[in-house]
C-alpha cells in the first residue's frame, strides 16, 4: 500500500514538474496587435476565403465530436440544438438555454433537469467552437487585432462576452489564400498561453469550408461531420 501512495506521489511530481517546465518554455504573453481597417480587412479576407455568407444561411450542422462522444444536431436558423451522450438526450435553445431533458427517454425535471441544460450547453459552446470558431470572428463581444508574425499577418480575436468562458483570446495564423492553418491561444482553462494547435482536413459541405482536424502536438482532434443541410 505503502508502495503503491509512493508511486501515485512520484507520478504526480513528475506531472507537475512537466507542467512548470511547459509553463516557462512555451508560455508566450499575449500579443498587442493593433485594432482598426487593417484587422477588419483580415478577418473580412478570412470569412471570404471561406465562404461565410453561405455559413449564415445554413440551417442544419449534425456532427460528433469524439470526447464522450458527444452528438449534435444544430438547427442554426432555429437557435436550437438537440445534444446527445451516454443515456442523455436534451433540447436546448441557444440564444435563451431554455430546454427539456432526458434520461433513458424519460423527462427530467427540477435541478436535474437545469444540471443537464447546462451541461449541454458547456458541451456544445465548446464542441461547437472546435468546429465553427473561424466563423465567430464577429460575434457580439470581440474585438479584432492584426499582428504581424514571422508567418505573416495574423488575425488576433478576444471574445469579452459570451460563451462560457469569456475573456478567452485566439489568434489566426492564416495560409496564402487567407485559410486559417492554425491558432495560438490563451484560455482561462489553460495556464500556458499561447499554444497552437493546427486547423487541418479542410472539406467543403454546401459550400462552406469547415476544418475538421486539429493536432495539439501528437494528440488529433477530429470532428465527423454526419450531415449539413
Amino acid at each position: 500500500m505503502k508502495k503503491a501512495i509512493k508511486i501515485i506521489l512520484i507520478v504526480i511530481l513528475s506531472l507537475f514538474i512537466v507542467l512548470i517546465i511547459a509553463w516557462l518554455t512555451a508560455n508566450e504573453p499575449l500579443p498587442e496587435g493593433e485594432p482598426g481597417p487593417r484587422a477588419e480587412a483580415l478577418a473580412d479576407r478570412m470569412l471570404l476565403a471561406l465562404n461565410d455568407s453561405a455559413y449564415q444561411n445554413l440551417e442544419l450542422i449534425s456532427w460528433k465530436y469524439p470526447r464522450g462522444p458527444h452528438k449534435y444536431d444544430w438547427y442554426k436558423q432555429k437557435d436550437t440544438v438537440e445534444v446527445r451522450w451516454d443515456n442523455m438526450r436534451v433540447l436546448l435553445c441557444t440564444t435563451t438555454l431554455d430546454g427539456s431533458a432526458f434520461l433513458d427517454n424519460e423527462a427530467l425535471s427540477g435541478s436535474e433537469k437545469e444540471k443537464a441544460l447546462y451541461t449541454a450547453w458547456d458541451f456544445f459552446a465548446n464542441d461547437s467552437f472546435w468546429l465553427i470558431a473561424p466563423f465567430k470572428v464577429r460575434d457580439p463581444g470581440t474585438e479584432r487585432k492584426v499582428v504581424e508574425t514571422d508567418r505573416g499577418l495574423a488575425l488576433l480575436v478576444t471574445y469579452t462576452s459570451g460563451g462560457v468562458t469569456p475573456g478567452d483570446s485566439y489568434l489566426w495564423i492564416l495560409d496564402e489564400n487567407d485559410r486559417p492553418i492554425a491558432w495560438k491561444f490563451w484560455v482561462q482553462k489553460i495556464p500556458i498561453g499561447g499554444l497552437e494547435t493546427s486547423w487541418g482536413d479542410w472539406q467543403q459541405y454546401k459550400g462552406v469550408w469547415l476544418g475538421t482536424s486539429h493536432e495539439v502536438g501528437p494528440v488529433e482532434i477530429k470532428l465527423e461531420i454526419q450531415n449539413i443541410n
